[in-house]
């Protein structure tokens, strides 16, 4: 199993899609990038994120960067949905080089590359949310999700990329 991390505004919604996608084993909400060892102090520069844990004989990182950026807005700066703030910025992070060199290079093959403010970092000061954040909206389904939740339908059935 290999492991990369998607900042994408609030953290339910991501989790909620990154869950159910062929490949996807685990995921978990969580904080990273931020300043200090623990999120105590209003965040201290994390950004809200989920753990996505993956089979790559199942999903790659290339469909999971793809999936990725359907449900984010990459040319919007600290802001997701109706979600404002320097922690919800969308990112990709990992401990993984071979992964932060893929995200970069997908990045840079978008059209408006230039313009996409993903920030693209090694992993730092990952923090896992309390239980109350983890899987909310799968026990809360009618919680806010700034993600079309709907685009699951498109995936959830889908072989091997």
């Amino acid at each position: 199993m290999e492991k990369i991390y998607f900042a994408g505004g609030c953290l339910w919604g991501v989790q909620e899609f990154m869950r159910h996608l062929p490949g996807v084993m685990e995921t978990e909400a969580g904080r990273a990038n931020g300043t200090t060892s623990s999120t105590s102090s209003a965040y201290d520069g994390y950004a809200e994120c989920v753990l996505t844990c993956f089979d790559p004989n199942q999903i790659s990182v290339s469909t999971l960067m793809s999936y990725f950026f359907e449900i984010i807005d990459p040319y919007s700066i600290n802001k997701q949905g109706d979600d404002i703030g320097e922690k919800y910025r969308t990112g990709v992070y990992s401990q993984n080089q071979q992964h932060l060199a893929f995200a970069k290079a997908f990045i840079a093959s978008k059209e408006d590359a230039d313009k996409i403010v993903v920030e693209v970092l090694p992993l730092k000061n990952y923090v896992p949310s309390d239980n109350e954040h983890q899987d909310r909206l799968t026990r809360f389904p009618g919680d806010y999700c700034h993600i079309p939740l709907d685009l699951l339908h498109k995936y959830k059935n889908q072989s091997k990329p």
